[in-house]
Order: C-alpha cells, then structure tokens, then sequence
C-alpha cells in the first residue's frame, strides 16, 4: 500500500469517525424527542423510525450502479450534505410532516454513504491490509458513537427543545466534516485491483447489474448469511431483547443502558486483539464461529428468565449477553466487509457493497417488527428458542458459503505467500492521491 492510499484512507476513516460521534448525540435521544419534546406523540416518533428504514430500502437498490458510475467520492459527499440538512431538518421541525420529511432526507443521506465509504476503504487498501481497515473503521465507529452518547447525556434536557437543537447542529456539522475529509481525497485510478478503475463505457456495458449479481452464488448464499446475522443481533437490540430484559428479567432502563454500554466496550476493549486472532483464520471459520458465540449469548439471555425474583441473576445475563454479542460484532468487522469486497468484480464493487447493505437494511427492518410481535404477545420461550437457532442458522451457512469461496476469498493472508504487505507500486497515475 502507497503513502498516498495510507493518508488518503487516514482522511476517510477520521470523517467516518467524528460522523459517528456526531449520530452519539441524536440517536440515543431521536425518540423521546420526537414523543416528547417536540409533543408529537409516540406514533410519530415511530414513524420517523420506520421513515429511517423506508428511505434506505428506497434508495440502496440504485445508489449502488451510482458508485460505479461516478465513483464513490461524489456520492460519499452528496450523502454527507444529505445527512447534514436532514439532521437540522430534525432539530429545527415542530410538526409532524417536517419531522418526517427531514427523517427521510437523513435515512436517504446515511443511505449513500455507507456503500461510498466502503468502496472508498477498498480502493485506499490492499487484499492484505483490508481486515486491518474494516475492522479499524468500525472500531472508531463505535467509539466515537460512545463518546458522543455520553456528552450527549451531559447536554441534553428534556424541558428545552434548544437543548436538542444544540445536538442535531453538532451531528450536523460532523456529518460535513465527513464530507469535506471525503472531498479532499482524490482517486485517480484504484490500486486495489490487477486492472485499472473501469473507464464509462466499461461501466455503463459492464457485467454489473442486479442479474449478475443474483446469479453469483457465493454473493447470494453471503447476502443471506447477512440477513440472519443482521436480524439475529442489531435487529434485536430495539425491540424483543431490550423488552425480553425489561419483562422477564426485570431489569431497569437505567440497567439496560449499562448493557448497551458493554456491548460498546466489548467492541472497543476487544477489536483489536480479536483481529490479531481472526485475521490468518478462514473467514468462513470465523463467520461460524460468532454463530456459537451469539448461540451462547442467546442462552445466557434466556437464563435470565429461568429463577424468578432473583434481579442479580437476570442484570448478569442481560449484560452478559449484551458482551458477547459485542465480541461477536468485533469478529465480524475485519471479516464481512473484505469479504464483499472480494467477491465484487471492479466494475461492480459498488453494486455489491450496496446490495449488503439493502441486507442489512431488510433485517434491521424485519428483525425489531419480528421481535417486537413476539414480545407483545408475551411469546418469550419461542423467542429465545428462534433466536438461538438462528445463530446456530450463522455457523450453518457460513460452514457451506466456505465451500464456495476459493482460498484467497477465504483468506487472502494465508493464500499470499508469506502474508507480507505487497510493495508499494512505482509512482504512476494509479496513485491515490490527497488534496493539501
């Protein structure tokens, strides 16, 4: 990897950091302040949820042949102004119609960047150093959506709607930051790959597409190992495991916080020695390998349900699980991603990243609605007992996507002769490049 691609990548992963710092401070707060503050009720503040979930679903299924296209770099920029004007919509809409609209805007914003910034990270990497990436990125990620959590707690009170303004301003500006550490990047052609960045034409004819993509059976079996993993996990966080906790285990919000927060820190504490760990391993292996670990989390969960009156033991599991769930995060990171990445043909990468993240998006949409039927309708045994077969589902699937992968697809480390960083290349225009 070039000097150039190193600080180009530094730029990005900087802005996608001080991003999420920026989501810290509105996320955790979005729906009391729809409900309460701005006194729209909680069916509104559901519905600028859901606003959030439509308007990615509206948007993944083209923004990927964008990409691919016009590059990353326009559309990671486009989305970060996007986001930023969505953002400010929120803080500064009373009525219901600005609110939702201005959900729409950000859910569309986040929409475009998260494909963007991973076809950026792909393209400033190499096969070798791509899990170090994936994994850093969403180390930051968490971090800064922690840090800016915390402060956002400090600042925020409910009697004053000014307060709130305050924090969608600053997830405002974060997200131009974003924006302006993306726009000072400058890709010229990719080193990533053997064969240079596709010309127009090449991409206009090229083999992309949703019918390409659909008939490469490896993508496809990855694509719905993602579906589970999404919904066994994120999806559940919202909904049926924040309400199994708070029924059966009789845990406090306050509580569940502190889970959330040890997820967090699972994450943060244990990433980097996880890589280390996972990074020489096939990545199938370690995809079926996080299927036991949320197995085990999903048990330890349920046990909280099992010796009534005793709070201790349930605050233990909840939190417990909330841990493993976060290790099991911090597995996946230096995994998924290259993964996609890999199995992308350069003409398609954007295409491909895009599609994952319409997965994701559909079990982040599905999972809470599925979760939350079940909660309500007071199903708990059923509910622990599908989610632990859907994580058994994980080491399943991933154990047969393994036999589709070739040996650098499983890991390019071990497939690289030695697994020693290829030398950076002579000066030529297929340098990344970065503005002064």
């Amino acid at each position: 990897m070039t000097t150039a691609m190193g600080a180009a990548l530094r730029r990005i992963q900087l802005g996608n950091a001080l991003s999420a710092f920026g989501n810290g401070f509105t996320v955790p707060f979005l729906f009391v302040y729809v409900a309460q503050v701005r006194d729209l009720g909680a069916n509104t503040a559901g519905m600028v949820l859901a606003t959030f979930a439509v308007a990615a679903l509206a948007v993944l299924p083209f923004i990927g042949r964008v990409i691919d296209r016009r590059g990353p770099l326009s559309v990671a920029v486009a989305g970060a102004v996007a986001a930023a004007v969505g953002s400010m919509g929120l803080g500064l809409a009373a009525s219901e119609p600005l609110v939702i609209a201005a959900a729409g805007v950000l859910g569309a914003g986040i929409a475009a960047i998260q494909p963007a910034l991973a076809t950026l990270i792909v393209w400033c990497s190499t096969p070798v150093t791509r899990s170090r990436a994936f994994a850093t990125q969403f180390f930051l990620g968490n971090l800064g959506l922690g840090v800016g959590g915390l402060l956002g707690g400090l600042l925020v009170d409910t009697s004053a709607a000014s307060s709130f303004v305050r924090l969608f301003a600053i997830d405002a500006v974060m997200f131009l930051v974003l924006g302006a550490a993306v726009a000072t990047v400058r890709l010229e052609r990719t080193p990533v790959f053997d064969d240079p960045v596709p010309t127009v034409d090449e991409r206009l004819s090229g083999s992309g597409g949703w019918r390409a993509l659909l008939g490469h059976r490896a993508m496809v079996q990855l694509c719905a190992l993602g579906f589970v993993m999404f919904f066994a996990c994120y999806g559940q966080f919202e909904s049926g495991l924040s309400a199994f906790a708070v029924d059966v285990a009789r845990i406090s919000p306050s509580m569940l916080g502190i889970a959330l927060a040890a997820n967090t820190a699972a994450i943060v504490l244990a990433q980097f020695v996880v890589l280390k760990l996972v990074e020489r391993r096939r990545r199938s292996r370690v995809m079926a390998l996080v299927g036991l670990v949320w197995t085990v989390a999903w048990c330890v969960a349920g046990t909280a349900g099992l010796i009534p009156g005793s709070q201790a033991i349930g605050v233990t599991a909840i939190i417990s699980a909330y841990a493993l769930f976060g290790l099991g995060e911090a597995m996946l990171s230096p995994t998924v991603a290259p993964l996609v990445a890999d199995l992308a043909p350069p003409s398609a990468l954007g295409q491909y990243n895009s599609a994952f993240a319409l997965v994701k998006q559909l079990a982040l949409a599905v999972g809470p609605a599925a979760g939350g039927l079940m909660a309500g309708a007071g199903l708990y045994g059923a509910y622990i007992v599908t989610l632990v077969v859907c994580s058994l589902g994980i080491t399943a699937l991933a154990l047969m996507l393994g036999r589709r992968l070739t040996a650098e697809q499983d890991n390019p480390l071990r497939a690289v002769a030695g697994a020693a960083v290829p030398a950076p290349r002579a000066a030529s225009s297929d340098e990344v490049t970065t503005a002064a």
